[in-house]
């Protein structure tokens, strides 16, 4: 982490948690430029010799920072980054999270207590894999939209290259294992492999690097038996404990690496830096097969292996096809390809420039070299966060918010205090938030106000005094006009700005069968016509039932709105009635809970479906589009001028063509690509930033500020 912040372009401040016995590890950080290392122990901030607790490393920590406050702070580990939630540096941590439950029968309330806390306290989650970042964002909604990966870095030491040549010939086949030695990671089991290897005609060595033997309560003989077994020879080679460098040089002078585990850790979110190790030695390793690991290396890998006579079956086809052993080592090169320092440092920088923005003195200007200060109101804020959070980050901007209780409920003095104040007060919603800042705004303060589908068609656009608004904002073209032709406002005070899609926080893995699921985020009002949904699903499954639609929603009677009217509670009883008694429905609907985890459930959606008879925008199909996800689109008034025409269809007849041929033709992955290409080009988060900024300092402002 220290080194590839160093490259990110950050100047480091590494402070340890424990006195420094040998300089194995610290002494090549101190080496390098912008990279400080504070040792507590050594400057007499901590007594003892030992290592910090979780409350005194706070403690120094805070204590450092007051000397000179970082900008950023990462933490590893959940009990210190709980204990820094109350504390100054709350806001400011990047908290990279491994310790947390792994299944969602292991989560207590009170450990999604904690993590919703680290999370409100934190700018940034770090998570391992996409695995443990899409379950975080399902059992703890607080943590979307701030987890991103920080995948495990392999970084070689310095002079070791890796493993040269190819399948071993002429001697035996040496298979190697580094670490601890525990029941659930098959240590015990590896020792007999070079005994069941010699009975299938392969000579081997089992080379074992480590020095630490569990003690498992449920099975006391373990760790007799385990060094009996390192001990004992019989084509067991026990090297003992070793530093980090030279263990992974006695990896690389093997041929074989064992990371075969229990089946009861096939689901771990996490992923083995050792795996990794071994694939940029280029040692290829044999390993249980699962859903990340398939990803990793492929589903035809030839060294899974999921029981003992699993891994001699592998062992038996490398030691006697060096083909196939040549294509294990490729494999293993290629993941590991992907974690190096660079990639890491690269990743980095993009979380950097995405949280730091530069300052810009365009928008300094506007007020002689001070901070722009930037007025927010508005009841619900749900569209307009990521924005919030972005305007925020900038240093040349200075940010507070109105936030009122309900649609006309608001404290008049607050928000008062914030006409004061503000240089640039932005209304989400034009609502009575709009009325209200409209009759009260200051000689030279501006007022831009954002209006949705939901005012336009209310009486406070009526009521609105257009002249105290320097500028409405309208998310599509479509309503843009509509806006400017119901109200007769100036045409050159209603702009539009589309709405954003998180480009980047989208864009993650397919799962497999994805080409076959059809998703609908949202189906209430009736509007949303998921009836029209069902017609193309019908169709479908009449020459393929493997295509199922997805829906993610609140259920329609959740909203007391809709649910009191008569029409809009036949409407669904009959949508609900036919995919109970439709033969081609059964079983080919799923209903999935409402919630922010819509990047993780995107991953297994392939075709995102818009059947609506109006919309302002629908950020459901973009959405889709930045997941890798094809949009399918009714023609509703207006959808042209956001999506291309390609993806829009006459009716649901035309949309069961369009996606069977897709799926049946082959080109689904190429259709996917290219809506994502489209989407990053036109609503990018960034790209859609960098309009407000403008907007809101009333100057133009370079792409790249």
């Amino acid at each position: 982490m220290v080194q590839a912040l160093a490259r990110a372009g950050c100047a480091v401040t590494l402070v340890l948690k424990a006195p420094v016995r040998t300089g194995r590890l610290v002494d090549p950080l101190r080496a390098l430029p912008e990279v400080t290392i504070r040792s507590p122990h050594a400057e007499g901030l901590i007594e003892g010799d030992q290592g910090m607790p979780a409350k005194q490393a706070a403690h120094v920590l805070s204590r450092i920072d007051s000397e000179e406050p970082f900008d950023l702070v990462v933490v590893r580990g959940r009990r210190l980054a709980g204990k820094l939630t109350g504390s100054p540096l709350a806001g400011r941590l990047w908290t990279y999270l491994t310790d947390v439950p792994q299944s969602a029968g292991e989560f207590s309330g009170s450990a999604k207590g904690e993590l919703r806390r680290i999370a409100d306290a934190s700018r940034i989650l770090l998570c391992q894999t996409e695995e443990l970042r899409c379950f975080l964002e399902s059992a703890v909604p607080a943590t979307a939209g701030k987890s991103v990966l920080f995948s495990p870095v392999v970084v070689l030491p310095e002079g070791l290259d890796g493993r040269e040549g190819g399948a071993p010939e002429g001697r035996a086949l040496k298979l190697v294992y580094t670490g601890k030695f525990a029941p659930r990671w098959n240590t015990y089991e590896m020792t007999s492999l070079p005994r069941l290897l010699a009975v299938r005609g392969v000579d081997a060595e089992m080379h074992m690097v480590g020095d630490k033997i569990h003690d498992d309560p449920q099975d006391p003989g373990f760790s007799t038996r385990m060094r009996t077994a390192l001990e004992g020879g019989q084509g067991v080679v026990w090297h003992g404990g070793h530093p980090r460098a030279e263990a992974m040089r006695l990896t690389a002078a093997c041929d074989v690496g064992i990371s075969w585990r229990h089946p009861d850790m096939d689901a771990s979110l996490e992923l083995s830096t050792k795996l990794l190790e071994c694939g940029a030695l280029g040692v290829p390793v044999v390993l249980n097969r699962n859903p990340m690991h398939e990803r990793l290396f492929g589903t035809d890998y030839p060294l899974f292996a999921a029981t003992e006579s699993d891994v001699v079956d592998a062992l038996t086809l490398i030691g006697k096809n060096p083909e196939v052993y040549n294509l294990a080592v490729e494999r293993c090169r290629a993941a590991a390809a992907e974690f190096s320092l660079d990639a890491a440092a690269e990743r980095l920088g993009r979380y950097l420039r995405q949280a730091f923005p530069e300052e810009n003195q365009a928008v300094l200007s506007v007020r002689e070299g001070r901070k722009l200060r930037v007025g927010v109101a508005g009841h619900d804020l749900k569209f307009f966060t990521r924005l919030l959070d972005y305007l925020k980050s900038r240093p040349d901007m200075e940010v507070r918010v109105d936030h009122w209780a309900a649609l006309k409920v608001h404290d008049p003095e607050r928000s008062q205090e914030l006409v004061d104040w503000a240089d640039v007060v932005v209304c989400e919603w034009c609502g009575p938030n709009a009325l209200w800042y409209a009759g009260h705004k200051r000689e030279g303060q501006r007022l831009v106000v954002r209006l949705h589908r939901f005012e336009l068609y209310a009486r406070w656009p009526r009521h609105l005094d257009i002249d105290a608004v320097d500028q409405v904002i309208c998310v599509s073209p479509h309503y843009a006009d509509l806006t400017r032709e119901m109200t007769g406002w100036p045409a050159d005070k209603v702009t539009v700005i589309p709405n954003w899609v998180d480009d980047q926080g989208l864009d993650r893995p397919k799962l497999p069968g994805a080409e076959h699921h059809l998703g609908m985020i949202g189906i209430a009002p009736s509007r949303k016509r998921l009836d029209l949904a069902l017609d193309a699903l019908e169709e479908l499954r009449r020459d393929d039932p493997r295509f199922t639609l997805f829906v993610k929603t609140k259920l329609p009677w959740e909203y007391w709105w809709i649910w009191q009217r008569e029409e809009e509670r036949a409407h669904y009883e009959e949508v609900f009635r036919r995919i109970r008694r439709s033969p081609l429905l059964a079983g080919g609907v799923i209903f999935d809970a409402y919630g922010r985890d819509v990047a993780g459930w995107l991953r297994r959606i392939g075709f995102v479906l818009s059947t609506s008879d109006d919309e302002s925008f629908h950020l459901a199909p973009a959405e889709g589009m930045a997941a890798g996800a094809v949009p399918v689109l009714l023609d509703w008034p207006g959808s042209d001028t956001i999506y291309d025409r390609r993806w829009i269809h006459a009716d649901p007849s035309a949309i069961a063509r369009s996606i069977g041929s897709i799926v049946r033709e082959g080109r689904w992955e190429q259709e996917r690509l290219l809506a994502r290409d489209q989407v990053r080009a036109a609503y990018a988060l960034e790209s859609v930033c960098d309009q407000w900024t403008e907007m809101i300092a009333g100057v133009p402002i370079s792409t790249g500020a």
